[in-house]
């Protein structure tokens, strides 16, 4: 499997050159994190307001009352490959708060075979090594309350950090912007700007490493691919409220608008742009058990007899907390009905307070 991984990843390699530049690049950072965040269908822009804020809206960091660590971990493609995230945030003061992030998304071990044939033609085995290829990416957050009563706002600085073995690497920087909005009444309304000055990812390429390559897939074109990716910029846009049913029992609705300047296969789209809603929702049992829900990733899929179909991704997942740990736990796309392959997603947040109890 993962020999049909590098192969693909080699050929993509060898296509793009006809591009001047490549426009879809970054797609790692797009998955999410935090399992309680998943759980929801990725529904979490307006209401998201503890340390991972720092990923989903840095604006949501004001709500902070004290330190907090986030880790996740989840596997993907049948556990080739991995992916990880920590994250930290503080409030400053009672208007201000900080946070860093660190996602990595990787696939270990994948075998290289461009110099399996020798010289003579003789295939050795000996000649099979081994290499990794990861995306990095480092985020500094800063929130801060606005002097309208509600508002915040918050921006990501972004560090992108791609390598391919030692084929090609890459370095790339970017910034986000998000505001969130609460009336009197405890409606929240969010707007999240991605990669708002676009961001821009430049590659070095090994020259003599991509020349084995050349050699190694006959028929393929040996010119050097571009060297420069955009990441387009994204929207989203949320709605969320908790409603207290009980002393005991509440639910948090929470809706969401993704919007690409892009045509994708989005449930909307056109040329200049598509767009994709999700919805979830966490029920809490005196905000210590959790079960969530939501529904997202609504794509229009072309099926094997040429008919039109629209995809979907439905998500569960459920939670614990006490005394500031939390742990989560979300199952994407159940029943398979979304083109993205199913996955076990855990994640643990702590209030670091607990340890100066």
């Amino acid at each position: 499997m993962k020999n049909i991984l590098l192969l693909s990843l080699l050929l993509v390699t060898g296509t793009i050159h006809a591009q001047k530049v490549r426009k879809y690049s970054n797609e790692f950072m797009n998955i999410g994190v935090d399992a309680a965040a998943m759980g929801m269908a990725n529904s979490v822009v307006a209401s998201t307001d503890n340390v991972n804020a720092t990923y989903w809206n840095p604006a949501g960091l004001i709500h902070l009352d004290t330190k907090q660590l986030s880790l996740m971990h989840a596997s993907y493609f049948a556990n080739i490959a991995q992916y990880d995230y920590v994250a930290f945030a503080m409030p400053i003061d009672e208007k201000s708060a900080v946070g860093l992030s660190l996602i990595r998304f990787g696939v270990d071990d994948i075998m290289n075979t461009t110099e399996l044939i020798d010289q003579n033609g003789n295939i050795d085995y000996n000649r099979i090594s081994l290499f990794s290829t990861a995306d990095y990416a480092f985020t500094a957050s800063y929130a801060r309350k606005l002097p309208i009563e509600g508002l915040s706002i918050g921006v990501n600085a972004k560090i992108i950090r791609r390598i391919i073995g030692k084929f090609a690497n890459s370095w790339g920087f970017g910034f986000d912007i998000g505001a969130q909005y609460q009336t009197n009444s405890g409606w929240k309304y969010a707007l999240m700007a991605r990669d708002i000055t676009t961001t821009y990812n430049m590659w070095s390429i090994n020259k003599k490493e991509f020349e084995k390559i050349s050699n190694a897939i006959p028929g393929q074109n040996s010119e050097l691919p571009e060297t420069t990716e955009i990441t387009m910029p994204k929207l989203q846009f949320g709605m969320a409220r908790k409603f207290n049913l009980t002393d005991d029992f509440s639910v948090l609705p929470a809706v969401g608008i993704n919007m690409e300047f892009a045509e994708t296969q989005a449930l909307i789209s056109t040329k200049g742009f598509s767009v994709s809603p999700t919805i979830g929702a966490e029920f809490a049992y005196t905000d210590m058990v959790f079960v969530r829900g939501g529904i997202g990733n609504f794509q229009n899929t072309t099926q094997l007899d040429g008919s039109e179909k629209i995809g979907f991704q439905p998500n569960i997942g459920v939670g614990f907390q006490y005394r500031g740990i939390q742990i989560d736990y979300a199952l994407t796309d159940i029943g398979d009905q979304s083109v993205a392959l199913y996955s076990n997603v855990f994640s643990l947040k702590l209030n670091l307070d607990i340890f100066s109890r």
